[in-house]
C-alpha cells in the first residue's frame, strides 16, 4: 500500500511539473517558435522510426531467404508471404483490435475528419505489421506504414504539449513528411508530399516546421545509412531532344498504366470487403498473393531488387527464381514476362491488405512504374522503331506511374531524382510525370488515397471554400431550442405554444419523435387571434411540408447546395426520420467564419 501511494505521489508531482513547464512556456517561448522546436523532434523520432522500419523488413527478408536457389523454382514463395500474412491478421485482429491498413487515407480522415487526431498504438503498430508483411513477401511498400507513424508522432507529440488543431494538423504533416524523407532519403519529396497527397497548405506558419522535420529525418536516415542514393544509377547514356516524342508517348502509356492501377486496385478492394467472414478474406487473399508470387518472383516484398537491376540495364535477371529461369526465352518471352508482372502487381498488392497484411500503395506504384518504362523502351528498340535507354526510361516510368496513381507531379519529380540521383534527366520526368497526371485525370479525379473520402465529403483541399466547410460538423450547428408540436393540439394549444416560445418555427412531431411537418408563425398570423377558431382548428390543418430535411449523416457541401437549392434559412435534420433539430444559414456562416480564422490565419 505505502509503495502504491509512494508512486501515486510521484505521478503527481510529475503531472505538476509538467503543467508548470507548460505555464512557463506560454508566457516565455512563442507558439509559432515552440512548433519549430517540436518539428525538430517529428523529424528525429519519424527518422528513428524510418531506420528501424527498413531494418525489420531486411532483417526478416534476408533470414528467410538467403538459401533460396535463384536458379531454380522455389516453393517457399508459395508460403512465406501467406505466412507473414496470418501473422499480422492474428496481431491486428487480436493485439491492435483496429483497422491500421490505408496509412495514408486514415491520416487525411483524422486532418479533415477527427481534428488530427491519431492514436497512440499508431505510433508503433503498423511498423511492426508492415515489417512482418513486406518481409514474409507481402507485395506491398514500407511508404504508407510510416506515413501513418510519423503522422501519429506528430499528432500525439502536439496532444502532449495541448497544441490547436491547427497545430496539430501542421505537426501530422511534418511527422508525414519526415516519415517520406526518412525512408527514401528523399526531404524535398517529404515536404511535397503533405503539400500534394496530405494536401495541407504551404504557408508562412507552415513551410519552416515541415522543413525542419523533413531535412532532421533525411539527416538521420543518411548518418545511418550512407550518403550513397537509395537506387544506384549511373547514367551511361545520355538523353538527347530527340527523345522527345517518345518521352510525350511514355507519358500518355504511364497515365493510362495509373488508370490501370488505380482501377484494379479499387476493384479488388470493394471485392475483398464483400467477404463476411474474415478467415475466408485471409484465406482467398493468401491464395492469390502466393500463386502470383510463386509464379512471378519479382513480386515477392517491395521489388526493390527488381528496381535496381532494371536501372542497371540488366532485364534477364526478372526471371530469377520463377519457373522460367534458364535459357528457355527470347526476348518476346522476357517482355512477355515483364507485361504480365505489371498486371499483376495491383492484384498481388490489394490481395496482400484485403487478406489482413498491412502495406502501401508507393512503393508499387514506383515498381510498376520503372516495368513499364523499361518494357516501353525495351519493346520500341526490338521493334525497330528507336534507339533508347531501357534505364533512362525505366527510371524515367517511375515518376509517370507514381504521378498518376499519388496524384502529385511535384513529388514524383523529385522523389525519382533523391532516389536515384538521376538530375541529368529533370526535363524528361517533368515532361512524363505532367502528361501522366494529366491523363489520369480525365479518368480518375481522385488518387487512390482519396477518392473514397471524397465520395463521401471527407476530404480535406486547397479550395479554402470546400476545405473549412469539411472541417464543419452538422453536429455542431443544430440548434435544439425549438419547442415541438404535435398534429391533435388544437389552435389555443398553439397559441399558448407561441407565448413560451422565443422562435417563430414549430417542428411537428408525432408520438414516436418522427418530424411530420413544420409550423410557421408567419403562416398563421391570420389566424392567431381569431378566438372562434380555437376550438376547432388543429395543428393538422394549418401545417406544412419543410421544403427539405438533412440527413444527421451528411456532410456540410451537400447541407450547403440544398439550402442553395431549396431557398430555405432554416431546415429540419432528422435521424433515420427522427426529429434532431434545426440547422440554419446564419449558424453555419458564423461557425465558417470561426473555423476560417482558426486554421487559416498565418
Amino acid at each position: 500500500m505505502s509503495k502504491d501511494k509512494d508512486n501515486h505521489s510521484i505521478a503527481h508531482r510529475i503531472r505538476e511539473l509538467f503543467f508548470s513547464f507548460l505555464l512557463w512556456r506560454e508566457r516565455h517561448i512563442k507558439e509559432k517558435n515552440f512548433v519549430l522546436l517540436l518539428a525538430f523532434f517529428v523529424g528525429i523520432l519519424s527518422g528513428v522510426s524510418a531506420i528501424v522500419l527498413k531494418f525489420l523488413i531486411h532483417f526478416i527478408s534476408h533470414e528467410l531467404t538467403q538459401h533460396v536457389n535463384l536458379e531454380s523454382v522455389n516453393y517457399l514463395y508459395i508460403l512465406l508471404p501467406a505466412i507473414g500474412v496470418v501473422i499480422v491478421a492474428l496481431y491486428v485482429r487480436y493485439v491492435v483490435r483496429e483497422d491500421i491498413s490505408h496509412g495514408v487515407t486514415r491520416v487525411l480522415y483524422a486532418i479533415s475528419q477527427n481534428k488530427s487526431r491519431l492514436k497512440r498504438h499508431n505510433i508503433y503498430t503498423s511498423v511492426l505489421a508492415s515489417s512482418v508483411t513486406i518481409g514474409f513477401g507481402g507485395s506491398v511498400g514500407a511508404e504508407g506504414p510510416i506515413v501513418y507513424t510519423g503522422a501519429a508522432i506528430g499528432s500525439n507529440l502536439g496532444r502532449v504539449f495541448r497544441m490547436s488543431p491547427r497545430i496539430l494538423m501542421i505537426l501530422v504533416g511534418c511527422g508525414a513528411a519526415a516519415g517520406i524523407a526518412g525512408i527514401f532519403k528523399a526531404p524535398i519529396a517529404g515536404l511535397l508530399f503533405t503539400l500534394e497527397v496530405l494536401m495541407i497548405d504551404l504557408t508562412a506558419v507552415s513551410v519552416m516546421p515541415l522543413l525542419i522535420a523533413s531535412i532532421t529525418s533525411a539527416t538521420i536516415a543518411y548518418v545511418y545509412t550512407g550518403y550513397e542514393f537509395e537506387f544506384f544509377f549511373a547514367q551511361t547514356e545520355g538523353f538527347y531532344t530527340s527523345r522527345i516524342p517518345y518521352v510525350i508517348l511514355l507519358g500518355i502509356v504511364s497515365g493510362f498504366a495509373s488508370v490501370y492501377f488505380t482501377r484494379v486496385m479499387n476493384m479488388m478492394e470493394n471485392w475483398f470487403r464483400r467477404f463476411k467472414n474474415p478467415w475466408m478474406k485471409t484465406l482467398v487473399g493468401c491464395i492469390i498473393l502466393s500463386g502470383l508470387v510463386f509464379l512471378f518472383p519479382p513480386l515477392y516484398g517491395e521489388g526493390y531488387s527488381s528496381i535496381v537491376g532494371l536501372l542497371a540495364g540488366d532485364a534477364s535477371s526478372i526471371v530469377n527464381g520463377s519457373l522460367f529461369y534458364g535459357d528457355r526465352y527470347d526476348v518476346w518471352f522476357l517482355a512477355l514476362f515483364i507485361g504480365l508482372i505489371i498486371l499483376t502487381k495491383a492484384f498481388a498488392t490489394s490481395a496482400t491488405n484485403g487478406a489482413g497484411g498491412v502495406g502501401g500503395t508507393f512503393a508499387p506504384s514506383l515498381y510498376v512504374g520503372c516495368m513499364t518504362g523499361f518494357l516501353f523502351a525495351f519493346v520500341v528498340n526490338h521493334l525497330g522503331w528507336g534507339d533508347l535507354s531501357t534505364k533512362n526510361f525505366a527510371l524515367i516510368g517511375m515518376a509517370g506511374v507514381m504521378s498518376g496513381v499519388m496524384h502529385a507531379p511535384l513529388m514524383a519529380i523529385f522523389l525519382t531524382a533523391e532516389l536515384t540521383g538521376g538530375y541529368e534527366l529533370f526535363l524528361p520526368l517533368l515532361i512524363v510525370s505532367t502528361i501522366s497526371y494529366g491523363t489520369i485525370k480525365i479518368f480518375e479525379p481522385y488518387s487512390i488515397y482519396t477518392k473514397r473520402l471524397a465520395k463521401r465529403g471527407e476530404l480535406l483541399t486547397h479550395e479554402k471554400d470546400k476545405a473549412v466547410l469539411t472541417l464543419l460538423k452538422i453536429s455542431n450547428v443544430i440548434e435544439t431550442d425549438f419547442i415541438p408540436v404535435y398534429p391533435e393540439m388544437t389552435l389555443k394549444e398553439m397559441v399558448d405554444t407561441i407565448a413560451k416560445s422565443k422562435r417563430n418555427l414549430f417542428p411537428v412531431l408525432n408520438e414516436r419523435k418522427e418530424l411530420l411537418g413544420i409550423v410557421l408563425l408567419d403562416e398563421i398570423r391570420n389566424i392567431m387571434f381569431r378566438p372562434d377558431l380555437y376550438r376547432r382548428m388543429r395543428v393538422s390543418t394549418f401545417m406544412s411540408i419543410p421544403p427539405a430535411k438533412i440527413d444527421i449523416g451528411e456532410n456540410m457541401d451537400a447541407v450547403m447546395k440544398t439550402f442553395d437549392t431549396t431557398g430555405a434559412w432554416n431546415l429540419p435534420v432528422v435521424d433515420n426520420g427522427v426529429y434532431v433539430g434545426f440547422v440554419s444559414k446564419s449558424k453555419i456562416f458564423n461557425s465558417y467564419r470561426r473555423v476560417l480564422r482558426h486554421y487559416c490565419d498565418d
